[in-house]
């Protein structure tokens, strides 16, 4: 079987193929072509746990780089002086680090930041630290949720404003987070008694949204979000989402580096948790080894004298989950003055999704936090109208007429998509206006034609290749990603050029666009409809579909280089002089003559030269020393050789023997 026909069964590029199978026994060599087919049967067989296991190695073994670069940082004594905001830019110039690194690091946690968007100082610090920098507060700076200017402090004093007689008690709104792999989404799957882990790509957490469960008769509220987003969110619009964390710590792993931003990041929102000791059911795990990391944390259990519940579970198979629950209900009962609201007052609260559906258009999942939400309420988003409530779903999906304090809801009669983050507030809609179009600068963005470009002075003349791309996602947090990633793919010599991005479904204005400009389409969690797949094949234009985004961006490194121009390395080897024309054919002369410089190598091309002008290119396709052929013939030799060219040699003639290679360049993409 070929090497490119097995790395096709196998849905992986040859580059992978060649590395993973030599750790397994399997060493086809690096310039091998064909695999015997009994080999490459074992090799299909056994790939999917092969190149687990190898993905696997290759995180951990990245994952003890990042300890040891930030181990290095720290025993150096890095320090950083931050403001109480901060751009991503600005933080990783802070830092002296690439933008790609921060941006990274964050979407480990959960936070899809673009390169401009604000960051507050307790989420750069927790970055920062993770990363082995000491930080500190430049002087004078004051932590954002102090600032009183902003329109979500404004929320916060009209939640805590409310009188006491109109408040009533509320649902608990709860987060989970901890460590990557130790169980959170399992955790949260096993709740809701829906198997969202087998369905999600990479088992990593790629959207956020909102739900309920009943407990004890009691509505219990999860945010469930990737990593510490939610309290991105929380803290970067002055509103308290959360009233209570689940920390999961996994039995056999304990305290891990974003266990301990985690902790952090709970600490500083000032809100309860508990912690959820996972993977109780693995065999020797060490539960006091646990609990003596959570300690070094400032996390004192109760069992030890602190106020922190512990709950041992198995999110894998639900044991002790629901001890957690009834936990959170009881710290619920403590928190019971805290956690209450007014149910009359007109809605607000925060978006917790924003995405477009295919058949439903822009939709959004709306977290109330104070008031009751009707059906035909306006959605006045930020002092802005942008809808009314046309419809109501829960997080069952069914239609609800309204949504009182705590509840999530997905709404449908938004004219634009808002973004994540934004507050709502009903009783703003009096002085609202109607939004602005280019307020949804982020769903769709035209192409630039030269003629556009020349008008913005741009210039349209440059020598650089580009891979012309057409982004659609279905949230906007991931296409903002996407977006900036790729903005950051640029060499001197190719780069990925964005010419529309949106949300939802391909469509055929889609297709049309992207046949014009020549671009491929990537796709996020979206799909074509059967009608625009066919308009697609008949206008030649492909399509990518992903499910987890770092393949996208596999792909588009990868045609990059396909486009970077090959380096031509031209090798000058020495000078023949013709003597002698022994032979003139239709296609070659055999001549006589002698070497005066270098040497003249069989095969090599060569320059004619008359009289010193430039006469004519060929080819020296034999080379004799007397009558036996040689490979090369050195200096100071007279010889024979077999000469190709369109212009036939005359004795006097002086051939500039030489060799051409190509050579592939990688790009390498800065920030």
């Amino acid at each position: 079987m070929n090497v490119s026909e097995l790395s096709r069964r196998l849905r992986v590029n040859i580059k992978e193929l060649y590395e993973v199978l030599p750790n397994y026994g399997y060493d086809i060599g690096r310039r091998a072509v064909k695999v015997d087919d009994k080999i490459a049967e074992s090799i299909i067989r056994e790939w999917r746990r092969m190149y687990a296991d190898w993905k696997d190695k290759q995180r951990r073994a990245k994952e003890q780089q990042r300890i040891a670069e930030k181990e290095a940082r720290k025993a150096e004594g890095k320090t950083a002086t931050l403001p109480a905001v901060v751009t991503v830019r600005d933080f990783a110039a802070a830092l002296g680090l690439p933008v790609t690194t921060i941006i990274s690091e964050l979407m480990k946690n959960g936070i899809l930041a673009s390169l401009n968007e604000r960051i507050d100082f307790e989420t750069a610090t927790v970055i920062a630290e993770d990363l082995g920098f000491a930080v500190q507060l430049e002087a004078g700076a004051a932590p954002e949720a102090e600032l009183s200017t902003s329109q979500v402090t404004e929320m916060k004093q009209q939640l805590d404003s409310e009188l006491q007689e109109n408040l009533v008690a509320r649902a608990p709104v709860i987060v989970v987070m901890g460590h990557v792999d130790h169980g959170k989404t399992k955790l949260l799957d096993t709740i809701r008694t829906t198997d969202v882990v087998a369905s999600e790509s990479g088992g990593i957490t790629q959207h956020i949204g909102a739900y309920q469960v009943i407990k004890n008769n009691r509505p219990i509220t999860f945010i469930d979000t990737p990593g510490h987003e939610a309290f991105t969110v929380m803290r970067s619009r002055g509103a308290r989402i959360a009233d209570i964390a689940i920390l999961v710590v996994a039995a056999d792993d304990g305290v891990m580096p974003q266990t301990v931003e985690a902790i952090k990041i709970i600490q500083a929102a000032k809100i309860p948790m508990v912690v959820a000791l996972n993977k109780m059911d693995k065999e020797g795990v060490n539960i006091d080894k646990a609990k003596t990391e959570l300690s070094n944390q400032n996390v004192l259990i109760e069992e030890w004298g602190g106020s922190i519940p512990l709950v041992p579970i198995s999110a894998k198979s639900g044991m002790g989950v629901d001890k957690l629950l009834e936990t959170l209900l009881l710290v619920a009962d403590v928190e019971a003055d805290k956690i209450r609201a007014n149910p009359l007052r007109p809605a607000i609260g925060t978006i917790i999704e924003s995405h477009v559906d295919k058949g439903e258009g822009p939709v959004a999942t709306l977290l109330v936090q104070g008031g009751t939400l009707h059906k035909n309420d306006p959605l006045a988003v930020n002092s802005e109208i942008y809808g009314t409530v046309r419809a109501m779903k829960d997080h069952r999906g069914a239609f609800v007429e309204a949504a009182p304090p705590s509840t999530p809801v997905k709404i449908l009669g938004f004219k634009y998509a808002p973004e994540v983050g934004d507050i709502f507030d009903v009783s703003k809609a009096a002085e609202a206006t109607k939004v602005k179009k280019t307020r949804t600068s982020g769903i769709v963005a035209a192409p630039v034609t030269q003629q556009q470009a020349a008008e913005e002075g741009e210039e349209t003349t440059d020598k650089k290749i580009w891979f012309n791309v057409f982004v659609k996602a279905d949230v906007l947090g991931s296409l903002e990603a996407i977006i900036q990633t790729l903005e950051k793919y640029q060499t001197d010599e190719v780069g990925a050029k964005i010419i529309g991005k949106g949300l939802g479904n391909f469509t055929e204005a889609d297709i049309q666009r992207a046949e014009s400009s020549n671009a491929v389409i990537l796709g996020f969690h979206v799909v074509p409809m059967p009608n625009v797949q066919i308009l697609a094949n008949n206008k030649h234009v492909e399509i990518h579909l992903f499910k987890v985004i770092y393949d996208l961006f596999h792909l588009v490194e990868q045609r990059l280089n396909d486009l970077v121009p090959a380096e031509i390395i031209v090798t000058e080897h020495g000078t023949f002089k013709t003597l002698a024309i022994f032979r003139t054919d239709k296609k070659a002369q055999v001549v006589g003559g002698r070497v005066d410089q270098g040497k003249i190598p069989n095969g090599s091309l060569a320059r004619v030269y008359r009289n010193r002008e430039y006469v004519a290119d060929g080819k020296i396709v034999g080379t004799q020393l007397g009558k036996v052929d040689v490979k090369e013939i050195p200096a100071g030799h007279e010889c024979g050789i077999k000469f190709e060219g369109k212009a036939p040699l005359e004795v006097g003639d002086v051939l500039e023997a030489y060799s051409r290679e190509e050579r592939k360049k990688k790009a390498t993409f800065g920030t």
